[in-house]
């Protein structure tokens, strides 16, 4: 499985006409299904499930440590052994300007960040009702490692995370990939 976490780009998008929970679609940079992400409904504590392609096998459990959203971490482990990934983990204070998670590795130490690109547009964004798509920079040892931009298109989400300035290869990708989930199904509700 671990093949499907090589590429150097992916689009995720939400799966249109879903009424109830969340369906997210990853897709690799040539347009081909690489995994299917589902959220559990009706349940206090979020957890998104990643599957490989559509139907296959369960990847990766993104769990909530906690039933409030907007102080959780988010546990990130690999399903078939049970392994802890990381964590992300949202800064509220700091996410008040501009949104902000930390990224840490499995033994739970702080590895990096993830950032909206800046305060002013954060502002203009939060002011303006998103007319301007969000972008994060994830930063892991001092350099950027990962982009996420969000597609503008009022009803239908698309963040294509970009892993190509990764290129001492620090950033997990499974972990990148959670991260670019957790952005859709979490920043996106809060808006």
């Amino acid at each position: 499985m671990q093949e499907l976490f090589q590429y150097p780009s992916y689009l995720i998008r939400t799966k249109p006409f879903v009424l109830f929970g969340g369906i997210y679609q990853v897709y690799d940079g040539f347009g081909d299904l690489v995994f299917t992400c589902r959220r559990e409904v009706f349940k206090l504590k979020k957890t998104l499930h990643l599957y490989a392609g559509d139907g296959g096998p369960e990847i990766l459990t993104i769990h909530a440590r906690r039933i409030a959203e907007l102080v959780s971490a988010y546990d990130v482990f690999e399903t078939p052994t049970q392994a802890h990934v990381g964590t992300l983990k949202r800064n509220y204070i700091r996410s008040i300007m501009r949104d902000e998670w930390e990224i840490m590795n499995a033994e739970e130490a702080h590895i990096g960040e993830l950032r909206e690109d800046s305060t002013q547009w954060a502002l203009v964004r939060r002011y303006l009702l998103n007319l301007v798509p969000q972008v994060f920079y994830a930063t892991v040892a001092g350099g950027i490692v990962a982009e996420y931009r969000q597609n503008f298109n009022p009803f239908l989400l698309k963040i294509k995370v970009d892993f190509s300035p990764d290129i001492r290869n620090v950033y997990d990708r499974r972990l990148g990939l959670a991260a670019g989930l957790l952005l859709a199904a979490v920043e996106r509700r809060q808006r």
